[in-house]
């Protein structure tokens, strides 16, 4: 089934889970935590200047689904307000989505405010945005479009 607003694009907005993102104090700690315990690893970490964070991507199962830890670089940080407001957490459902613009579009138009005017960087390249959680049932919703190279 087509978008009729954006030929080509599916009824079906997002073509997986990306990820799910969990805020954490300490990353490092975290990535021991979830190795431990639940025997799952980072397969790629990462700073992120813009968005203000310390990231790793954790493996589950065959690699297809992921959890996303992310430590805030300063006390100013989007995610360090998360945890002092909310505690450490489950901050964010991130869909993969194969046309960011197309997919932001649609949402806009169906009355969802995107926390970005454009796209902005995320991890490994890709290019993101966010559903803003008052329009989401108060989930944060991370929209990802994957880099070129995967």
């Amino acid at each position: 089934m087509t978008d009729d607003a954006h030929p080509g694009l599916t009824g079906d907005l997002f073509t997986t889970i990306d990820h799910v993102g969990i805020a954490v104090p300490d990353l490092d700690e975290a990535i021991a935590f979830y190795a431990a315990t639940f025997g799952i690893s980072s397969v790629h970490e990462e700073t992120n200047e813009e968005q203000g964070v310390r990231e790793a991507m954790l493996t589950v199962g065959s690699g297809e689904t992921r959890v996303q830890l992310l430590a805030p670089l300063t006390p100013e940080s989007t995610i360090a307000k998360f945890i002092g407001r909310s505690g450490p957490g489950l901050q964010q459902l991130a869909f993969r989505v194969t046309d960011l613009d197309a997919v932001s579009a649609t949402l806009r138009e169906r009355g969802l405010r995107l926390l970005y005017g454009a796209p902005r960087r995320g991890t490994s390249g890709s290019r993101v945005n966010f559903v803003h959680p008052k329009d989401a049932g108060g989930v944060l919703v991370e929209l990802v479009e994957p880099a070129a190279h995967g």
